[in-house]
């Protein structure tokens, strides 16, 4: 096991440095100047130079990329172009709503995914399995920004009611807390849900079809301890897999749920800081979403043992 994790410790650091590359070099093809964007209308050259040497844009770009990567390197995120207050903070502020907000559409897609999938393989080719085959494939067409534009705007306009949008924090309220971020999670969760239930449902087929689940029900076992004990847990390894990629696809999804509803998390933080070329902060916040990813991979990997433990790693 040691020296799996090491080997995958090792494969992961290009992945990671193309991660560093790619967020710093694709900001910087952006058109416009950041140093000009923070000045403003009608500034003077002296105060975008003045600029551009207060926040190291005056360097050549390769310079640049050394001088952030050795910050990093510290600890040091940098600060933001137009709060000069540092990258830290800001994230610091950022980071729990959306940590919730994944947290919260995660735990709704598999609540609602595992049970549904289930029920679909044990009434296959029944109307319940192909409501719910529909009702899936809907939910993996849909883009959740659409379905997010509709829970605003169509109980606004035929009730005269808005759900609540922004964030409170889970300490300072937490019914108001729920109140701003259920809708959301819900909307973000729903094409997760969608694609684990499809899984699940292929999967426990897959698994209902082996010869040893024949054996146990011959043996006069309870229906439900077939399921739950010979079938589930067997079928679990592909539902892990994709749970595992999905709640990384759940923070990367909340870059527009969070705009819609106003809510200031990372993912917000990135568009606004693209938008105002916001160099450090953008950096900062797209470097976090691919070291989510990453560390999602590789602990959906090793949850594999914990649910089947004929599987070793070497």
């Amino acid at each position: 096991m040691t020296a799996y994790v090491l080997r995958r410790v090792v494969l992961t650091l290009p992945v990671l440095i193309l991660v560093l590359f790619g967020s710093f070099a694709l900001l910087r093809l952006i058109p416009g100047s950041a140093a000009e964007l923070r000045a403003g209308a009608g500034q003077s050259e002296a105060d975008v130079a003045r600029l551009e040497k207060q926040f190291g844009l005056d360097e050549p770009i390769p310079v640049q990329f050394l001088n952030w990567v050795g910050r990093l390197v510290t600890g040091d995120l940098g600060e933001s172009i137009w709060s000069t207050e540092p990258v830290s903070e800001e994230i610091k502020r950022r980071f729990p709503p959306t940590a919730e907000l994944a947290v919260l559409g995660a735990l709704f897609a598999v609540l609602v995914a595992v049970p549904a999938g289930t029920m679909a393989a044990l009434n296959q080719d029944r109307w319940i399995d192909r409501v719910l085959q529909v009702g899936t494939a809907v939910g993996i067409a849909i883009p959740n920004f659409f379905l997010a534009t509709l829970a605003i705007m169509l109980p606004a306009r035929w009730w005269g009611w808005t759900p609540p949008t922004g964030y409170v924090s889970l300490f300072e309220n937490p019914v108001e807390n729920v109140q701003t971020l259920l809708l959301p999670a819900v909307i973000i969760g729903l094409a997760q849900a969608a694609v684990i239930t499809r899984l699940t449902r292929s999967s426990l087929l897959e698994v209902l079809r082996q010869d040893y689940i024949r054996t146990a029900r011959a043996k006069g076992l309870a229906g439900r301890t077939v399921i739950i004990r010979h079938s589930f847990r067997n079928a679990m390894v592909p539902i892990v897999t994709i749970f595992g990629l999905q709640f990384a696809t759940l923070l990367g999804g909340s870059v527009i749920i969070e705009s819609v509803f106003s809510i200031p998390g990372m993912g917000a933080g990135v568009l606004s800081a693209i938008g105002r070329r916001d160099y450090d902060l953008a950096q900062t916040l797209i470097l976090i979403f691919g070291l989510v990813h990453i560390v999602s991979v590789f602990v959906t990997d090793m949850a594999y043992t914990l649910v089947d433990p004929r599987i070793k790693y070497t």
